[in-house]
């Protein structure tokens, strides 16, 4: 490649970066440091160490007569790092530049200089620490939960776990011949063993408490009951150490004791709503069991409160998974225990797990789900259990069955946001215009001023129909006749911008803006001064401001 004099220059104008690096080496520089520079760029997804240029901004080309065979310098980088590495020779009035460009080091793979995978810190080169190293290696989708438990036998499996597994695989595929089947053969034909050798993923789904605790302790879940936030001992406890299959049902049914019903009127009807909704809460522990990081030493943390319930995954996001695309990504940090799952019905094998508690609690009229809390070394999930608004649940309801459409969850995500007053996410704003179309919104205002509300028919149903015309606003017309009436009221001292603000509240400065221009192009507005200190009037009183000593002092028909 060959990067010009000009290429050069903007590159001198930017900030040296993750991306770039400039070293004066006036007369010589190391190939070692030059080495674990590049290896430490590589690591840090490609970009140029420039040599012959002071790092100092504002940058000037002082030259270099380091590596004056480049060609056997890139050899010998390319040798040692793996990787291609590109050098460029430019020569200006000011001396000789020396261009390294590195490219990105492949995914799952860190580049390595003297045995040492480097990065960099400020202005020094540091090794890599293990947790930058164990986030590269899990970009290549290792599954833990495939490898073989060295030292596992069958006899570690618990054969009730097994049947119970069986049971919901032929419910699942209606597949009777794997009654017939031994226990072994059934492990064998859902991959969880191969022969003799026993997975992690049989291991955590069905293995003993012995086993566990000699091959995988941390393969535990925790329950905890706690009817405040307070610190103490739980007021119940229970530790699953035990296959996954054999205590899945009993957790779930524990959870359920304390599960209060929330009531609500529907017309003559009393309707109810449990604080937790079982396809929910389930869905959120098959994603905590078969996501969770089994390599770190903690546990999953079922905390049950009164209203909410909390669920602490160890191992923080899988990779390429974040709180702004985990709605749209999937990506099975163990795949063996996900595909077992999605064999007997657990979980669907598209992944639509997160997007169904999330579509659930907007149905039942709760806050979505909330991760505050979640990290790189933790995924803090706590489901909402309180019904916010049972008058929405309603209008989605109905206005589902009125207009016979089906709300994806983005479509759902929108409507729970308008209707708490908060601001629709750039990503979501696609759907809008099929929400008006349906007309489960409705439009205000037009531009950049417009907003959102509710389809009339869900204010008409809970009886705040005024609470409906404040949200929605006045119509255009309307909001002008109320300007067109405080200036006329005010017309001999004049109406300031800022009074306009006082009249219409609800409405954006740059709204208010709009409807003075309409007034004034429809000429019947004009103003008197300029900027803030500008006064409106209307067109009718401009004869008497125009025979005005004090609004209009160099009136000819005054000074004659």
């Amino acid at each position: 490649m060959t990067i010009s004099l000009a290429e050069l220059q903007k590159l001198m104008a930017a900030l040296e970066d993750e991306n770039l690096e400039f070293k004066e080496a006036k007369q010589s520089y190391p190939f070692d440091k030059l080495l674990k520079y590049c290896a430490a760029l590589a690591n840090e997804g490609g970009g140029k160490i420039i040599l012959g240029i002071t790092d100092r901004r504002p940058r000037r080309i002082v030259g270099t007569h380091a590596f004056s065979q480049q060609e056997r310098t890139r050899a010998g980088l390319m040798e040692k790092l793996r990787i291609k590495v590109d050098a460029d020779e430019i020569h200006s009035s000011e001396g000789r530049v020396l261009v390294f460009t590195v490219p990105p080091r492949p995914v799952g793979v860190p580049i390595q200089a003297d045995g040492i995978y480097w990065t960099r810190r400020a202005d020094s080169l540091v090794p890599m620490t293990e947790d930058q190293l164990r986030d590269i290696f899990d970009e290549i989708g290792h599954d833990f939960s495939a490898d073989v438990c060295p030292g596992a036998t069958l006899d570690d499996l618990d054969p009730v776990a097994v049947e119970d597994f069986r049971k919901r695989w032929i419910e699942k595929s209606g597949n009777s011949a794997l009654a017939r089947l031994e226990w072994k053969q059934v492990l064998q034909d859902a991959e969880a063993v191969a022969g003799e050798n026993i997975t992690y993923a049989a291991l955590i789904l069905f293995g003993t408490y012995n086993a566990l605790g000699r091959h995988l302790a941390q393969a535990e879940v925790v329950f905890e009951y706690r009817s405040s936030e307070e610190s103490g001992p739980a007021q119940q406890r229970k530790e699953y150490r035990q296959a996954f299959f054999s205590f899945y049902d009993e957790l779930w049914k524990t959870i359920n004791l304390r599960n209060d019903l929330q009531h609500y009127q529907d017309g003559l009807f009393m309707r109810d709503i449990p604080t937790f909704e079982e396809r929910s809460v389930r869905e959120a522990i098959l994603n905590a069991v078969s996501h969770r990081d089994y390599r770190h030493g903690g546990n999953v943390f079922v905390r049950q409160y009164p209203r909410y319930l909390k669920i602490e995954s160890p191992g923080g996001l899988p990779h390429g998974i974040t709180l702004e695309n985990i709605l749209d990504r999937q990506y099975p940090r163990n795949r063996r225990i996900a595909d077992i799952f999605a064999r007997c019905g657990l979980v669907e094998r598209a992944g639509q797990g997160m997007n169904l508690i999330f579509e659930e609690a907007i149905r039942r009229g709760k806050l979505p789900p909330d991760f505050t809390g979640t990290d790189r070394y933790q995924v803090n999930l706590v489901l909402p259990g309180q019904v916010q608004d049972p008058a929405f649940v309603l209008f989605l309801e109905k206005i589902s069955q009125e207009l016979q459409v089906s709300f994806s969850t983005q479509d759902l995500l929108i409507l729970d946001r308008v209707h708490r007053g908060l601001p629709v996410d750039d990503p979501l704003k696609p759907r809008l215009p099929y929400l008006v179309e349906t007309g489960a919104l409705e439009r205000v205002g037009r531009g950049r001023a417009v907003r959102y509300v509710l389809d009339r028919r869900f204010y008409v149903m809970i009886g705040r129909k005024g609470v409906y015309t404040r949200k929605k606003g006045l119509d255009r017309e309307t909001n002008k006749a109320l300007l067109i009436k405080h200036i006329t009221d005010n017309d001999r001292q004049g109406s300031r911008f800022s009074d306009f603000r006082e009249v219409l509240p609800s409405l954006s400065k740059d709204q208010i803006k709009s409807l003075i221009k309409e007034l004034k192009s429809e000429e019947r507005i004009f103003c008197t001064g300029r900027t803030r200190g500008g006064l409106w009037h209307t067109k009718r009183n401009k004869v008497y401001l125009d025979n005005d000593p004090i609004t209009n002092p160099i009136n000819p028909k005054l000074t004659g």
